[in-house]
């Protein structure tokens, strides 16, 4: 076998393949039913041209035979006149119309003839037509629903390309998941451990963890103790007290705060009004204190707003306020609501204590 040989069946081959591919049996069944439409419109096209000219040539016979007779009446008007010459004239013209008719006679004939078969042509294809779109249609039916079972099997199975990269990616997902999980897991063992230093904190070793978890619990302990305290029904104006002993609650007594009273604090808050308390609230007091400090030294924008929200809650609901006449130089002054951590830290950038003078605390001294 020749190389060009090989490569004439070689391309062959590879064509064929590739047809296969692309047929498909629904468009090719459509493009067959609609040659033979086109092909039963051509055969009713034809009839119509026939009958077309079967009604001219019939007229046409309609015209001569008219002339026929209208030289008829010429031929007897003449021999009437004693013209003999105009009526052989006549009776000539006569004899061809006659002549030309009979041919036109002959011709409608074989027309008629052709009409009736191409409308016995047209209607047996019309009927195959018609047999042709009933198969076509219960092919189609048939194909489709093939290849919808086939399409389903293949899913079902996992053997369509569709479903086998699904497959695929669903595994390289799982494959990634576990991976991220596990080095999830590492990264919270090895800073649970203190292998790894937590973002944000410049010491990295656990004991500054510790005191970061406990200042947490601290916080968690004010805001739980400014809750019950919300939930309690708010006590009377406490009256404004005479120098007494110290309250038992405290440990040890508490130095004088202001000119006043030796038993009383005086807390302003920034922009509002002063308020007397009594130096027995500072078991009270102090958790709350301790939580504004730690937002404020820690910087927590987030827990500061519930930090102060609850201490002043607590001066309003258990100092009273002093009248405009009442005012005195205040012992402590804390932030209001509506001021930023920045301007909380700069205000309280002095040193005292709401509880206790001479420690670290939220309020600065008036």
């Amino acid at each position: 076998m020749s190389i060009m040989r090989r490569m004439s069946d070689l391309v062959q081959q590879k064509a064929n393949k590739v047809l296969d591919k692309a047929e498909n049996p629904v468009e090719a069944l459509d493009l067959s039913y609609q040659k033979q439409m086109e092909g039963l419109q051509q055969v009713k096209r034809s009839v119509a041209d026939v009958l077309t000219s079967e009604k001219r040539l019939e007229l046409q016979a309609a015209q001569l035979q008219q002339s026929q007779e209208k030289f008829q009446a010429q031929a007897k008007l003449a021999l009437q006149q004693g013209r003999e010459d105009l009526a052989r004239l006549a009776l000539t013209r006569s004899q061809d119309a006659q002549t030309q008719a009979q041919g036109l006679q002959a011709q409608i004939a074989q027309l008629k003839d052709q009409e009736q078969k191409l409308e016995i042509t047209a209607q047996k294809l019309t009927a195959k037509v018609e047999a042709f779109r009933t198969q076509r249609e219960t092919m189609k039916a048939q194909y489709s629903a093939a290849k919808a079972s086939t399409q389903v099997g293949e899913a079902v199975t996992g053997l369509s390309e569709h479903m086998a990269d699904v497959n695929l990616m669903m595994e390289r997902a799982q494959d990634k998941t576990q991976q991220m999980q596990a080095r999830a897991a590492a990264l919270d063992s090895l800073t649970d451990s203190g292998v790894l230093d937590t973002i944000g904190i410049s010491s990295g070793d656990d004991i500054d963890r510790q005191l970061q978890g406990t200042l947490t619990d601290s916080q968690v302990d004010a805001q739980l103790a400014a809750l019950k305290q919300e939930m309690l029904p708010a006590p009377a104006p406490a009256p404004r007290l005479e120098p007494a002993a110290p309250a038992p609650a405290a440990t040890t007594p508490a130095e004088p705060l202001s000119s006043d009273t030796s038993q009383t604090m005086v807390v302003r808050i920034q922009g509002e009004d002063q308020y007397r308390l009594n130096l027995s609230e500072r078991a009270q007091l102090e958790p709350l204190d301790k939580a504004l400090s730690a937002t404020i030294e820690g910087a927590d924008a987030a827990e500061y707003p519930t930090a102060l929200a609850n201490l002043l809650n607590f001066v309003r609901a258990h100092g009273t306020a002093l009248a405009p006449d009442q005012m005195v130089s205040s012992d402590v002054v804390l932030p209001s609501e509506d001021m930023t951590l920045e301007e909380a830290t700069a205000l309280l950038s002095g040193e005292g204590n709401v509880v206790e003078a001479g420690g670290q605390g939220a309020a600065a001294p008036a």
